[in-house]
């Protein structure tokens, strides 16, 4: 999908703040950042959604919570979707994948579902923070699981942020197979706002349909429900795509691997070791010669001194 030249992109994360009814909330659109997210990849139709809501939902909560590095959110299960991850960063990128059972993939067996009861019972959703170190100390890691109760993955982030952050909370993703879209509600900490402050903007909040989500822009949403309660801007954030995939990082999860087992792989690809990157589409080859530098290179490093990174 191509934005055309000179519209505004709508691809973007709003922060916004209902003062009166002591309301904060997070607006997401992704367009353009969804369409280069599958591009590279074809999806069952409830797979697609699926993935488009999780990315919201990554967006939203890069907003909601206090990020500096990634928020993932992975769904891991035995059924027809094996993983969903969908990731944010504090930058604004954004990518995903699904993982099929092999049987699926092949048309062999039946697409998957919706219904998030239907993933089976060792499904387990995840909620994944990682922000990076301080000085000398390790990367600092976050992660809720989230009850897979409901069957859809508003219903279910809603009643995790219900309970683990013990605030009211609305939730409302949703995914057309073209774009995707999220607006996430909660309640202020300690007094703030109208003692009917909550119920008021929930009343409203529940005029909206996933269809409206996914058509309107972040403030146009934000406009056509608060208007009355003299919501609050807090700033927009763009969305884009991007992998983190590179030769670089490529090359070093072969030299973990071990120069037999990367000679191997050149070997069992006649002549040249193919690597393919399942965020992006991208394809990395590596012959014989380039797998012998790489090792020479990777011998020929001095070690780093203790504590240092």
């Amino acid at each position: 999908m191509t934005k055309t030249p000179g519209t505004p992109s709508q691809d973007l994360q709003l922060r916004f703040l209902l003062p009166d009814a002591g309301v904060r909330g997070v607006a997401v659109h992704l367009d353009e950042t969804w369409a280069n997210m599958v591009a590279h990849a074809t999806y069952p139709p409830a797979a697609a959604e699926l993935l488009g809501e999780a990315a919201a939902a990554a967006a939203l909560f890069t907003g909601h919570a206090k990020v500096d590095g990634r928020l993932s959110v992975q769904l891991r299960a035995d059924g027809a979707i094996r993983t969903l991850f969908a990731e944010c960063t504090a930058a604004g990128t954004l990518r995903g994948i699904v993982r099929l059972d092999e049987a699926v993939a092949d048309g062999r067996a039946a697409p998957p579902s919706r219904d998030l009861r239907a993933l089976g019972e060792d499904a387990v959703l995840a909620i994944t923070i990682e922000n990076p170190a301080l000085g000398s100390r390790e990367p600092m890691r976050y992660q809720g699981l989230v009850a897979l109760d409901a069957d859809r993955l508003d219903e279910a982030f809603e009643a995790y942020f219900r309970q683990s952050e013990q605030l009211p909370t609305r939730l409302l993703l949703a995914c057309d197979g073209h774009r995707a879209a999220g607006l996430m509600l909660q309640k202020l900490p300690g007094d703030e706002g109208d003692a009917d402050g909550f119920h008021r903007i929930g009343a409203l909040f529940d005029t909206l349909g996933g269809e409206e989500l996914l058509a309107l822009a972040p403030a146009d949403i934000v406009h056509r429900l608060f208007h009355e309660e003299h919501p609050q801007l807090l700033g927009e954030k763009p969305l884009h795509f991007a992998c983190s995939c590179s030769r670089g990082r490529v090359e070093a999860m072969l030299v973990s691997l071990g120069e037999p087992e990367a000679r191997a792989a050149v070997e069992a690809g006649h002549g040249e070791a193919s690597i393919h990157c399942e965020f992006c589409g991208r394809e990395y080859r590596f012959n014989g010669e380039a797998v012998g530098v790489m090792f020479r290179d990777a011998a020929a490093e001095l070690p780093a001194a203790p504590g240092i990174q």
